[in-house]
């Protein structure tokens, strides 16, 4: 069998025609605070207004929209914690496909109600001792469901990508971008928007120091395994690249950089206290890797993809409560979506 092929600027481009009127054009937002903190002129294309809450959405839509009509019967099926399972609940939804969502027991309560009230099937997984994509291959292979993974797959990267052409349509080309790194379909989609836009923009992944198996893939030249990572980054919490995201990113990305999580929660805190906006740990990756990345951003055009916001309001206050300490309480650690 020979392997998928990777999706091109193109792609990309036919995806925005296919989200136009139905995902939100989210703002670019400017913070002199926050440039200040960071040193540089910082531009934050803020996908936490997103519908859903989050970037899913984007990639989401965009591979169910491309289904033919028995596909479209039948349905399809992910494998998600959080943002990708009401990404494409919502989306199915829209385009009345049916869709199953394997997702984890520990999943946050909200993004498992939020992904529930779409409409959507949710089958339930420990994520210590269950395969969650051979769960979802088994469901594609009994029921007949399309697969759509919350990453590895063309369409979803050309959806994500979408964030990235939107942003440099606005501020036209950037220095350099940093965007939050889990499987990689985000970071993979935005070096084919930059890499066609704006080719002298460095293009930086930021993941979670106890997850990053990005940086060590791209250290070693194949794709790492690791463990589950204990982080409150747990839209970051995917064990490791795909075969597409590991080659688009291989190819085009500037770096992967990664934060410890405190570093997430000062950043939370930024966001609240300069921007009023609530963001999700996951979706300060970016932020963050500005601020501690040792990246040489000092005076330069810099965007920051700004993910989600789909926090729990308990955790999220016991988050930023935690900022002026110097470590993260262990509960505090224990994972919730991904």
């Amino acid at each position: 069998m020979s392997p998928p092929l990777l999706p091109d600027f193109e792609d990309v481009v036919a995806a925005a025609d296919r989200l136009a009127g139905h995902a939100l054009r989210t703002p670019v937002l400017r913070s002199a605070a926050m440039d200040a903190w960071v040193g540089a002129e910082l531009h934050f294309k803020c996908e936490n207004l997103q519908r859903t809450g989050a970037f899913k959405f984007r990639g989401a839509f965009n591979a169910l929209a491309r289904l033919d009509a028995g596909q479209r019967r039948r349905g399809a099926v992910a494998f998600s914690g959080g943002n990708h399972a009401q990404g494409i609940a919502l989306a199915g939804r829209m385009l009345d496909i049916p869709v199953t969502v394997v997702m984890p027991r520990d999943a946050a309560a909200s993004k498992m109600e939020a992904t529930r009230a779409c409409g959507a099937r949710i089958v339930l997984y420990d994520r210590h001792a269950d395969d969650r994509e051979a769960i979802a291959r088994r469901l594609s292979e009994s029921d007949g469901l399309t697969l759509v993974p919350p990453y590895d797959h063309a369409d979803v990267i050309a959806g994500q990508g979408t964030a990235t052409l939107e942003l440099l349509e606005e501020t036209g080309p950037l220095d350099a971008l940093l965007l939050p790194q889990g499987g990689g379909g985000l970071l993979a989609g935005a070096i084919l928007a930059a890499g066609r836009l704006a080719p002298q923009c460095q293009v930086y992944g930021s993941e979670p120091e106890a997850g990053d198996h990005g940086r060590q893939s791209l250290r070693r030249g194949a794709v790492v395994h690791i463990a589950p990572p204990e982080t409150i980054a747990d839209g970051a919490r995917a064990q490791h690249l795909g075969a597409l995201t590991f080659a688009l990113i291989r190819d085009g990305a500037a770096g992967i950089v990664a934060v410890p999580d405190r570093a997430l929660i000062e950043a939370m805190r930024m966001f609240a206290q300069a921007m009023k906006l609530v963001v999700e740990p996951t979706a300060c990756l970016g932020l963050a890797a500005a601020r501690h990345g040792g990246l040489p951003l000092r005076g330069k055009r810099v965007g920051v993809v700004v993910t989600g916001g789909n926090v729990d309001l308990p955790r999220y206050l016991a988050l930023l409560g935690a900022a002026d300490s110097d470590g993260v309480d262990a509960d505090l650690l224990a994972t919730r979506s991904s």
